[in-house]
């Protein structure tokens, strides 16, 4: 098996993508990478705590390698910072080549990643692109996926979203122009159950803030 690393966010496509390579005989994920914002001690975008986040690698039985971004952190920061942590994680498995993606169907941003990876020379891996989003959240939460959203694009749904379940309800919800999955930035999750971990996470919901005037965060800590 061709051992490979996970770009881990703590949401939904990330943990389904653990447990679609889980499902297959030629990968086997050996850790995550994640990426944090100093200063605030949780997970980039999402906003996810990082305890929370060292709890979801526990229950998937999986080290992670943090990659540390200043606030406010442009494009050459963040690849330098994912170039750092593709090192540490070379250093603890050497001859690790492979790094995988949630990514479900926007080709800019594979075709990004492609070429990032090729110049620090790695392979990626997309084990759920080109997924039909609206049957894929189905088979999240058929599944057994427990996730609540934890950041809302208020420029895209409205801050109302934010805590919500990731569930048939919400799905039923979205207007019409928001992506099922929250491929375009709508919204971000937090993953608490599913099959891809060996028991669930407690978590309890918090205060939801606005920042940057446009996103809505939604915080959750350890039960």
């Amino acid at each position: 098996m061709i051992p490979a690393l996970l770009s881990w966010s703590g949401g939904k496509d990330a943990a389904w993508a653990l447990h679609a390579l889980r499902q297959r005989d030629e990968v086997e994920v050996v850790g995550l990478l994640t990426t944090l914002t100093e200063g605030f001690d949780r997970v980039s975008m999402q906003g996810i705590r990082r305890d929370v986040l060292h709890a979801q690698a526990r229950a998937a039985g999986l080290p992670v390698i943090e990659a540390w971004l200043p606030q406010a952190a442009g494009n050459a920061a963040y690849v330098a910072s994912f170039a750092r942590a593709l090192g540490h994680a070379r250093e603890r498995w050497p001859g690790l080549s492979h790094i995988a993606f949630g990514d479900l169907f926007l080709a800019d941003i594979r075709a990004w990643r492609e070429t990032l990876c090729a110049d620090l020379g790695w392979t990626p891996l997309f084990p759920l692109f080109g997924s039909d989003t609206a049957a894929l959240a189905r088979e999240m939460i058929n599944g057994g996926l427990r996730a609540n959203l934890c950041c809302v694009d208020t420029h895209q749904l409205n801050a109302s979203f934010a805590g919500r379940a990731f569930d048939a309800a919400l799905l039923a919800e979205l207007p019409a122009t928001v992506d099922p999955c929250g491929e375009n930035g709508e919204f971000h999750t937090c993953v608490s159950t599913g099959p891809m971990f060996a028991a669930p996470i407690a978590l309890e919901r918090g205060t939801t803030v606005l920042r940057d005037e446009r996103f809505a965060y939604a915080d959750f800590t350890l039960a």
